[in-house]
C-alpha cells in the first residue's frame, strides 16, 4: 500500500527541485515512487498540475503501434497508426493514474498565490536516507495519509533532519 505525502514550499522552483530529488533518490533505490506531482498555485490563482509522466503520450505511442499492426493486416499500416495514435491519445488524455487529479487541484486552491506542492505517493523508502535529502529544502506538510502518530514521527524526524542545518 502507498502513503501520500503534500508537502507545501514558498515557491515552484523549490517544489521542483524536491521532485527531481525523489527522482534521483528513485533512480539510487531509495525510494519506490508511483507518483509524484508539482502542484502551482499561480498568482492569479489558477492551479496548474506538472505530472511526472503524460498518460496522452503514451496512450497515443502505444495506439499508433497497435493501429500500425492491426493496418497491416489490411493493407493501410498508415491509416491504422494514425486512426489508433489518435484513440490512443484520447483514451490517454482521459486516464488518471496516481494522485487523483481533483484531489490535488483542491488542495492546491489552499495554497498562497504563487506558491507550490510537492505530492508524492510512496509505495516504500528507506526512510534514514530519504527523510534529510528531502528535509533540507523545508516546506510544510499539508497532508499524509500515514496515522496520527506516524505522521508525528515524520515531522520529529524531518526536524531532526533540518537541525544540523540550522546550527
Amino acid at each position: 500500500m502507498s502513503n501520500l505525502f503534500a508537502i507545501a514550499y514558498p515557491d515552484v522552483a523549490t517544489a521542483q527541485q524536491v521532485r527531481d530529488e525523489a527522482i534521483g533518490l528513485q533512480k539510487q533505490k531509495l525510494i519506490d515512487l508511483e507518483d509524484v506531482v508539482v502542484v502551482e498555485r499561480r498568482p492569479d490563482g489558477k492551479i496548474k498540475l506538472h505530472q511526472m509522466t503524460s498518460t496522452t503520450g503514451i496512450g497515443a505511442a502505444s495506439g499508433a503501434l497497435w493501429g500500425g499492426v492491426i493496418g497491416l493486416l489490411f493493407f493501410m499500416p498508415f491509416l491504422g497508426a494514425a486512426i489508433g495514435g489518435a484513440t490512443g491519445a484520447a483514451v490517454g488524455s482521459a486516464t488518471d493514474v496516481g494522485v487523483d487529479d481533483n484531489f490535488m487541484k483542491q488542495v492546491g486552491q489552499k495554497l498562497e498565490p504563487g506558491s507550490a506542492a510537492v505530492f508524492l505517493l510512496v509505495r516504500s523508502a528507506t526512510a534514514d536516507k530519504v527523510v534529510p535529502a528531502l528535509a533540507r529544502y523545508g516546506g510544510e506538510i499539508l497532508q499524509t495519509s500515514l496515522s496520527a502518530a506516524q505522521e508525528e514521527h515524520l515531522v520529529y524526524a524531518i526536524k531532526a533532519a533540518q537541525a544540523p542545518a540550522a546550527g
